[in-house]
């Protein structure tokens, strides 16, 4: 047996040899050759690198020119010019054409000015510059998507649309807006008028603001209309006449205060949107006659974007409404009656840094109305004339601010947050029996917005 697998051996290895084999005809083989070291050369694209070699050599070629291009400078130095992104081989032969070795030739964009810049603009970011072929690769944690953007901008300059983004946003990413909006509504109104009627068998009349009620042209009392307020009235006879004079003087202060504070957290990018207030149903006739109905939000709302683009620097894409029903102003369609809303909105789009404010809206509104009314040619009669005349005067002012602050926010423990919930607790059998308490309020922010007093000036001041 072991003889057997001698001769086996030799018989292969004459094969291998070329030696013919028992028919007489030459094996074909294929053997790679081996000399040296193979090593890798990085060439950047459109510059030149001149490279030496230890060992003499009498011919060298490249297996792809459109890539890199080579020529000799002496029997050891090799001038490499890198043209086009890619790899190829550069091979090095003896005089007696032996291998020397092989060199992998990797031809790239040149990233090196790139580097460079990317260095000088954003210096303490921490951003690796990779090549991929003809493009570039950008990876790494920049502190703001606006620094992202500077980085994705200078490289496409050295590559155009050959960037490849692999890099991401560190820092907080949350933002919470914290809105306030605050409205006061002042109304004032007065009224001074005086009116005369007369009523008798034969006759009956009246001025301003008399109603004569039950009197008519057969006799009766004289009546004022009823709802007056702060009126005299002064009635006596003269044979069967009637006469009645009233004198009316009236002024009335109204004072309307409406504050909120809406609070709406979300991350850079994305919409978020809050509504303290109703849905109202608004009907609305279709082509085939049916009715649909449509719900329109009411109250407090707010819509926002926020973009955290340069560590404390917040952009905020901002629309805020306080509306409310005015059924003064309604309509009636088909035996519906739909009431009419009141509304004040602004959108805008600010920027500010984490924990500043800004006043984006206010309103200033004034409205003034005063009214005469009187008898011809009796109201002008001096003295006299003023039983036959009266003047109502009307204003009403009300003033509107919203104010936005931003703030950078991340999560925190949930037993670190206090709800409303948590500042009443149940009373005790004393307190609900003895006296009639409800619920224990402990002290907190709630408490003392509820203690605010309303006396004092209202509105604001813009310098």
């Amino acid at each position: 047996m072991t003889f057997l697998r001698l001769m086996a051996a030799a018989l292969a290895g004459f094969w291998l040899l070329g030696v013919p084999g028992p028919d007489g005809a030459a094996a074909e083989t294929l053997t790679v050759v081996k000399s040296g070291t193979s090593s890798r050369l990085d060439v950047p694209m459109n510059r030149a690198v001149v490279v030496e070699s230890d060992t003499p050599f009498a011919e060298l070629s490249i297996a792809n020119p459109g890539i890199a291009d080579i020529s000799s400078l002496s029997d050891r130095t090799i001038y490499v010019l890198g043209k086009s992104p890619g790899t190829t081989t550069l091979v090095l032969l003896d005089a007696s054409g032996k291998l020397i070795t092989n060199v992998d030739v990797r031809v790239a964009a040149d990233v090196t000015e790139f580097k460079e810049r990317l260095r000088q603009i954003l210096p303490n970011e921490k951003i690796e510059v990779r090549t991929a072929n003809d493009g570039i690769v950008l990876s790494g944690t920049v502190s703001s998507a606006l620094r992202m953007q500077r980085a994705l901008d200078l490289a496409s300059r050295y590559a155009p649309e050959r960037v490849s983004n692999l890099m991401s946003v560190g820092g907080v990413q949350q933002v919470m807006l914290k809105v306030r909006f605050a409205e006061v509504q002042r109304s004032v109104s007065k009224s001074l008028s005086a009116s005369v009627a007369l009523g008798g068998s034969n006759i009956a009349g009246e001025t301003g603001t008399w109603l004569l009620g039950d009197n008519s042209l057969g006799g009766g009392t004289i009546t004022p209309q009823g709802g007056i307020f702060g009126a005299l009235v002064h009635t006596f006879g003269i044979g069967s006449l009637e006469v009645g004079l009233l004198l009316e003087a009236l002024e009335r202060n109204g004072l309307v205060r409406t504050l909120a504070e809406p609070n709406l957290s979300a991350l850079s990018g994305q919409e978020a949107t809050f509504l303290a207030g109703g849905e109202y149903p608004v009907p609305s006739v279709q082509d085939d006659g049916a009715i649909s109905v449509e719900f329109k939000p009411f109250g407090i709302q707010l819509n926002f974007i926020p973009r955290v683009v340069d560590k404390d620097l917040i952009n905020l894409e901002l629309r805020a409404a306080v509306s409310s029903i005015d059924s003064a102003n309604g309509i009636s369609v088909s035996g519906l009656t739909v009431d009419a809303f009141s509304k004040r909105e602004t959108t805008t789009t600010v920027e500010l840094r984490d924990g500043e404010s800004f006043a984006i809206a206010g309103l200033i509104e004034d409205d003034f109305m005063d009214s005469s009314s009187q008898l011809p040619w009796i109201g002008d009669v001096p003295v006299l004339g003023s039983l036959f005349r009266s003047a109502n005067y009307q204003r009403s002012q009300s003033e509107l601010v919203i104010i936005v602050s931003g703030h950078l926010v991340t999560p925190t423990r949930g037993e670190a947050l206090t709800l409303p919930t948590d500042r009443i607790t149940a009373p005790s059998e004393r307190d609900l029996f003895l006296f009639g308490k409800t619920a224990k309020v402990k002290n907190g922010p709630a408490s003392e917005v509820a203690n605010q007093g309303f006396s004092g000036s209202y509105g604001y001041v813009m310098e």
